[in-house]
């Protein structure tokens, strides 16, 4: 819908663009701009920017960009109104009735206060005499009743309808908690059931507060030990990890990346309140770079057994991608965080933290341990790998030690170990620079637009074009120096489209941004136009705006031409096949 003007100038200058993408990303200043790792691709350096004074975000990487509305619908993965309504009541505003019953924001906010209603009810069951056996199990965990009340840990009561009955008395409809994950259907009858039953509940907190899921560990038998809430519209497992709303605010300066629920809690019970855990998925790049966010160093802990060991070298490449240090726990004598505390204590597990492996060191031993050092054929093939592995490593004190450190796990002479990963780092330097020769090839092809619908007709006065917006939003009042340019003259419809939205706002004395074109532009267009708007131009002057104004004269001049030319050839055309046709 077509929301007033007025209202979205109100609505942009109550969420200024550094404050909205600020919660969302880890912003720094550098000069006027802020920059950060962007949030929709992953990245070692950051190339997102934010430019407050012109409203608009974008990233030198992916290309992503737009206004501060642009950035909730891509964020959050709304529509138009819908991220309007997000930012209204961000804001305190009122959004002017629209007619719209059901969007997809307002269906999101009711799963929320589904979500947080049934973690409110799994708590309050926890006190109710059915749940002897979850507060046993509590005590023998040796969680502490603050840690319960921190983390709002509940109890599924084991009956087949005690969450569906409550909820539905507050109002909320069978479709909604099914929605949410919270119920099952059974599909042959209608009739719907809990989903959790006879489990002690973990609510899933997002970094913004919301509840969007659980987790549930069974108390008896059954299957599976432990069942986490399907995806709904509000829960991603792989956007999302336990206890990260509570780790965001941690000042250890890095997080401990653990496998279980459970570890995780008794880390932030015995003082660590910077430890996470995924939801039942092994990590993903979205969790690595959710992380990254956050923090410059990861530590892992995952269990010793092979699938903790496996779990941990698939990590290691996802979290280095993003820029990360990444360490690596080696416990001895438990099997898990939540063991090595109740055993030894917090001043040993930090005694643990300080000595833990770099990742360097972790994969070189990994390595080693998959041969038999003893044989000459297992030597060899030892050598090979880890002249592949160390060439990977970032400098050349890092592949010099651990250079060193191969020959001496092999046997061999460390001027060997040298050669051979000499070699390997050259073999791998010459595929980056294809890559990278690759990339400049591009580079140069960049003053098109990425996506084909967007290509430009005419190179010449598009590029006058992009500088007459650019020159024309640090300075309005260059339309007076724009006689003569009408939409139609644009080569680029969109930049003529823009620029006919803008002369009008300048005429009613309304700042020009890039809320008032949100609707009427494609995500792809708003993210090129906020490309072209963030370039850096030559010092502003009339001269260089008279100049990029006349091109375009001149060029739509042409075009009139060229077109008035192929228009005589092709009827002089006609006219000679219909003579010769008649002789």
């Amino acid at each position: 819908m077509a929301f007033p003007s007025a209202f979205l100038d109100e609505l942009n200058s109550r969420n200024p663009i550094e404050d909205v993408v600020g919660q969302y990303v880890a912003l720094t200043r550098k000069g006027s701009n802020l920059f950060g790792l962007c949030p929709f691709h992953g990245e070692k350096t950051a190339s997102f920017s934010v430019a407050p004074e012109k409203g608009i975000y974008y990233c030198f990487g992916c290309h992503k960009g737009g206004g501060v509305i642009n950035f909730i619908m891509e964020i959050e993965n709304l529509s138009y109104p819908d991220a309007v309504r997000f930012l209204a009541k961000r804001a305190g505003l009122e959004v002017p009735e629209d007619g719209t019953n059901q969007s997809q924001y307002k269906k999101k906010e009711r799963l929320w206060a589904l979500c947080k209603e049934s973690a409110r009810f799994f708590n309050e069951q926890l006190r109710s005499p059915n749940a002897g056996e979850v507060r046993a199990y509590i005590a023998k965990r040796g969680l502490s009743r603050a840690t319960v009340t921190r983390f709002g840990l509940g109890f599924a009561p084991n009956a087949w309808s005690a969450l569906l009955d409550a909820m539905t008395a507050k109002g909320f409809t069978k479709e909604e908690l099914y929605d949410a994950g919270l119920v099952l259907q059974n599909r042959e009858k209608g009739t719907f059931y809990d989903r959790f039953r006879n489990r002690l509940m973990f609510p899933i907190i997002d970094v913004r507060g919301n509840v969007i899921g659980f987790g549930g560990r069974v108390m008896d038998d059954s299957t599976p030990k432990y069942l986490n809430s399907p995806e709904t519209i509000i829960f991603n497992k792989r956007r999302n990890l336990f206890a990260m709303n509570i780790v965001k605010k941690s000042k250890q300066g890095f997080i401990i990346l653990t496998e279980g629920y459970m570890d995780a809690i008794a880390l932030h019970q015995y003082g660590f309140d910077c430890a996470v855990a995924s939801l039942g998925t092994s990590l993903t790049q979205e969790h690595a770079d959710m992380l990254s966010k956050y923090t410059n160093e990861i530590v892992l802990t995952y269990d010793g057994d092979a699938a903790g060991q496996n779990a941990t070298q698939r990590a290691i490449p996802m979290l280095e991608k993003t820029g990360l240090r990444v360490k690596v726990l080696r416990m001895q004598g438990a099997k898990d965080p939540d063991e090595f505390l109740k055993k030894y204590g917090a001043d040993r597990f930090k005694l643990l933290l300080e000595g833990s492996e770099n990742q360097a060191e972790y994969r070189l031993r990994s390595l080693r341990m998959k041969f038999d050092l003893t044989t000459d054929e297992q030597k060899v093939e030892f050598a090979k790998q880890a002249a592949e592995l160390i060439s990977t490593y970032s400098t050349a004190v890092e592949r010099e030690i651990y250079g060193v450190r191969a020959a001496e796990m092999a046997g061999l002479s460390p001027e060997t170990m040298k050669l051979e990963i000499g070699k390997a780092f050259k073999r791998r330097a010459a595929t980056e620079k294809k890559t990278q020769e690759k990339r400049d090839l591009e580079i140069a092809a960049a003053r098109q637009p990425r996506a084909r619908e967007l290509r430009y007709d005419n190179v010449r006065s598009a590029m006058a074009e992009e500088g007459v917006l650019r020159m024309l939003l640090r300075e309005p009042a260059l339309f007076d120096r724009t006689g003569g340019l009408t939409e139609e003259t644009f080569s680029v419809p969109m930049f003529g489209k823009v620029f006919s939205v803008w002369k009008q706002r300048h005429l009613e004395d309304l700042p020009l941004d890039l809320s008032c074109l949100a609707e009427g532009l494609s995500s792809a267009e708003m993210s090129h136009l906020t490309g072209v708007l963030q370039k850096q131009d030559a010092p502003l002057s009339d001269d260089a705006f008279d100049d990029c104004v006349r091109i375009i004269r001149e060029e739509y001049r042409h075009a009139q031409v060229s077109d008035a030319s192929s228009l005589r050839a092709m009827q002089e055309s006609l006219r000679k096949k219909k003579g010769y046709g008649g002789t």
